[in-house]
């Protein structure tokens, strides 16, 4: 059997194990058969075209080319360790035909290949090297990785660009060809399914002197993750670029992007930031999947006083509303599940975000686009002409929102909106300091909703234990939270569910700042939030930590967690 038919034959032994996406490969392989001169490669595209319209993973195709050629397999490792053969070659000629000659420990003179069909490859290394070569298979991307290590820095060759090199800045078209590349777009595929399956909300990719490195924040917290491997940090970030429609070009500036995938099963969004660094672009994925579930207020974890207080403020005809936290403390979803509560048909909802990041049916949504001039204050301004009932802003961000936000409540609409305060208190000097007059803030304003997100416990692996004297002297703070010696709790243990944590999923601490007579009439130019929050824990609001508390006791997270996301006061 010939060479050529021999690649013939692999290309039907692989149609007939299913891993060929294309029909039309047989075909082809037939003509090749006739068409081509046995000391060519095997295929009009080439092997690495081949592997391309598989379902096999670089490795997995590698060890089909092992079995049916009935040849040995050499691995990255290997590779690494041995020492290379390199010098008597062009550089530019390893790597556009992917072959590494090496020395094994014992002498021996090895050439790995990814194609071994590849007669005249193999013919110039024998030419080189002497007949004595023999023939190893490696994977396209650990021959690439090895190639790239040990050609960095060997002579002027190392400016050519190809499909394996890192481009010059200025070769955008390189680059970009590099970018839409199947180890590049894998390698970023793979990376999103993967971020989902472990329910990521962001992926953090993050260039340093040693190469890249891939964090996944999962329920808030983040977790280093194995980079890609084989291909290039720039091809990676420029993958990330072409995916949310930004300038690969433009490396200097940050940009920000986004874009609708499908990952896994399911339609994801993402949102897509990029800032450069000292080492290369840094890029943030935030990822907003379709499917999120029902928007019901049991699942964000209120208590029952202050949902009952939530669901009364919900019935009041106008005023405003505010969700206080940091970014990423879940006041989106907050707001989100309030609109789902108000969403009839009686009521004309209108919201401007940025961004959109939950479609709900019903209610007329908008996103900011500040280059064109549409504001979170422009918006505000038309949506008074549209007769709303129900206003939803995504964020008070500056002044004029602040002011335009206020008199649309004062004018008979209910408006939703978030701020970033530490506390529900806080919220009102940081309003008057927004240039909010004190008057109208009295008028408007009806409540300040301050949360936080916690882990919430494993409920496969999570266990109860007895608190003794030496867990108050590891950390005193339990005291402080008022648990006593002889007191059960509950504890993170791990599972395989949880990814060995003890935690899966998140729930809200919440504390709800009703307005009154007596907290409207501490409101003025120089306001105290201190003594808001004080007279509202007198007036019977439930704080934070005292709904984190709660939720210890019941079982649902730890006292490692509350102390994690807030504090004593």
């Amino acid at each position: 059997m010939s060479v050529v038919q021999s690649a013939s034959q692999f290309v039907i032994h692989l149609q007939n194990a299913g891993h060929l996406r294309s029909a039309k490969v047989q075909a082809s392989s037939d003509s090749a058969a006739t068409d081509r001169p046995q000391d060519d490669a095997f295929l009009p595209w080439g092997t690495k075209k081949l592997w391309e319209l598989t379902d096999l993973s670089a490795g997995e195709f590698a060890d089909e080319a092992v079995r049916f050629h009935k040849l040995s397999r050499v691995t990255l490792q290997e590779m690494l360790k041995a020492a290379p053969l390199v010098s008597p070659f062009s550089q530019r000629f390893l790597r556009e035909t992917l072959i590494f000659p090496h020395q094994s420990a014992d002498g021996r003179v090895l050439l790995a290949v990814a194609d071994p069909t590849d007669l005249a490859a193999r013919r110039a290394a024998e030419i080189v090297l002497g007949p004595a070569i023999e023939i190893r298979i490696a994977a396209f991307d650990d021959l690439a990785v090895v190639l790239d290590q040990r050609l960095a820095s060997d002579g002027p060759d190392a400016s050519e660009i190809d499909g394996f090199r890192q481009p010059r800045e200025d070769d955008i078209e390189s680059l970009r060809d590099l970018a839409s590349g199947a180890p590049v777009v894998r390698a970023v595929n793979d990376l999103l399914e993967k971020a989902i399956e472990l329910r990521a909300s962001d992926i953090h990719i993050e260039p340093f002197q040693t190469g890249l490195t891939v964090r996944f924040r999962i329920d808030g917290l983040l977790r280093q993750v194995a980079a890609p491997a084989g291909v290039l940090p720039q091809a990676v970030i420029s993958r990330i670029k072409i995916i949310a429609s930004l300038n690969i070009a433009e490396r200097r500036l940050p940009q920000d992007g986004a874009a609708r995938l499908r990952a896994g099963r399911a339609d994801t969004d993402i949102r897509v930031a990029i800032m450069p660094t000292q080492h290369g672009e840094s890029a943030v994925i935030r990822i907003l999947p379709k499917d999120r579930g029902l928007l019901v207020v049991d699942r964000l974890g209120f208590a029952p006083a202050d949902e009952a207080r939530l669901r009364r403020l919900l019935k009041l005809p106008h005023g405003m509303i505010v969700i206080t936290g940091p970014t990423g403390s879940g006041k989106t979803t907050t707001l989100a599940t309030i609109l789902s509560i108000l969403n009839e048909p009686v009521r004309k909802i209108l919201t401007i975000e940025d961004p959109v990041e939950y479609e709900i049916a019903g209610i007329n949504q908008s996103q900011i686009k500040p280059a064109i001039g549409l504001t979170f204050a422009s918006a505000l301004r038309s949506f008074v002409r549209q007769d709303p009932d129900v206003i939803m802003v995504g964020e008070v961000r500056d002044s004029e929102t602040a002011h335009v936000a206020v008199h649309a409540a004062l004018t008979g609409h209910l408006v939703l909106t978030t701020l970033h305060t530490e506390t529900a208190a806080a919220a009102l000097p940081r309003l008057l300091d927004l240039g909010v007059e004190a008057y109208l803030l009295r008028s408007t304003l009806r409540a300040v909703i301050a949360q936080r997100l916690v882990r919430q416990l494993c409920e496969r692996c999570k266990s109860s234990r007895i608190l003794c004297e030496e867990d108050f002297a590891d950390d005193p703070r339990l005291a402080t939270l008022g648990f006593r010696a002889g007191e059960s709790i509950y504890a993170a243990a791990g599972c395989e569910r949880c990814g060995g944590n003890g935690y899966r999923g998140r729930l809200g601490v919440f504390e709800v700042l009703e307005l009154n007579d007596e907290l409207r009439a501490l409101i003025g130019e120089k306001t105290d939030g201190l003594k808001i929050d004080q007279a509202a824990i007198r007036a019977g609001m439930t704080t934070m930590l005292d709904d984190g508390l709660a939720k210890c006791r019941a079982g649902l997270t730890s006292p490692a967690e509350i102390l994690r996301v807030t504090t004593t006061r």
